[in-house]
């Protein structure tokens, strides 16, 4: 199955960074025991490591459906393609020997990077450190007042006169939402638990200042006029551990990180010969200024 064509398109959509890791990976890992050898190409071995390499790296753009001895064939084609078509660009010195060193060396860079980084992640993943962080973060955390309430949304002032006037003649809330209510996405007029910020600034203002059970006046927003009625307040607890566990791990990995890259920028010598732009103007786009 010839795979030059696909070899192509791959390569123009692989990030580099990938191989990169996949890279450090294979320099810094210890040698195993005994590779299985899967075909050669002109003398070179391919083995059971490369096409698990291969796996890592071009495994996310192959079809759901292909799986097994298809899998690991055509894995083995992509290889042998690989070896080919790099055999061949090296004996036609496609690529100018400088920029290939230059290439190289910056490829060198990255793999490094990786592997350091790739160490970095195991100590702050483990469950311990993952604990410590979480603590951390949890305990700086300001309790967020959260309010749970229902509200009547109809297109004019007078309608929502109309349906303040039923609730204050008895009648049930939930009723005279379904009777009238515009909003779809409310049962009954029920809107679950929020925090203000969630809300649009009117609604949240006026939703917040109710006592629980008060209704309020008619409320003008964007979508409308709103009757709202507060039915309970709590303070917005942290989420337990086991529930942003994901993301307590990528915050402890991205803030390590931060602070190696810091700690070795501080022990540096760095000279810069273009102006650096600062936070503000990086996420705006704004053009550096130079130094006096």
């Amino acid at each position: 199955m010839p795979l030059i064509g696909t070899f192509c398109l791959r390569v123009s959509k692989i990030p580099a960074v990938a191989g990169l890791v996949l890279l450090g990976g294979l320099m810094m890992a210890p040698a195993s025991v005994q590779a299985k050898v899967l075909a050669k190409v002109e003398g070179i071995e391919i083995s059971d490591e490369d096409l698990q390499l291969a796996l890592e790296d071009i495994g996310p753009t192959l079809p759901p459906d292909l799986q097994g001895p298809a899998k690991e064939s055509y894995l083995i084609d992509y290889l042998i393609d690989l070896k080919l078509v790099a055999r061949q660009a090296e004996a036609d010195k496609t690529m100018d020997p400088k920029d290939f060193a230059r290439r190289l060396a910056y490829y060198k860079d990255k793999v490094l990077m990786e592997g350091a980084f790739g160490v970095l992640g195991k100590k702050t993943s483990t469950e311990e450190a993952l604990r410590k962080v979480y603590d951390e973060v949890a305990k700086a955390q300001k309790g967020q007042p959260e309010i749970h309430a229902s509200h009547i949304l109809v297109e004019s002032q007078e309608l929502a006169q109309t349906a303040l006037k039923r609730l204050k003649a008895g009648e049930d809330f939930a009723k005279v939402a379904t009777d009238m209510s515009n909003d779809p996405g409310s049962v009954g007029g029920d809107l679950g638990w929020f925090t203000k910020d969630r809300m649009v600034p009117e609604f949240g203002e006026a939703a917040f200042k109710l006592a629980i059970g008060q209704i309020s006046e008619p409320v003008q927003s964007q979508f409308g006029w709103h009757v709202i009625k507060l039915l309970e307040k709590r303070e917005k607890a942290f989420p337990p551990f086991e529930a942003v566990r994901d993301q307590v791990a990528r915050y402890a990995l991205e803030k390590a990180q931060s602070e190696e890259i810091s700690r070795l920028r501080k022990g540096a010598k760095i000279e810069r010969m273009e102006p650096e732009l600062t936070p503000g103007q990086l996420m705006q786009g704004q053009p550096a200024q130079k130094s006096p």
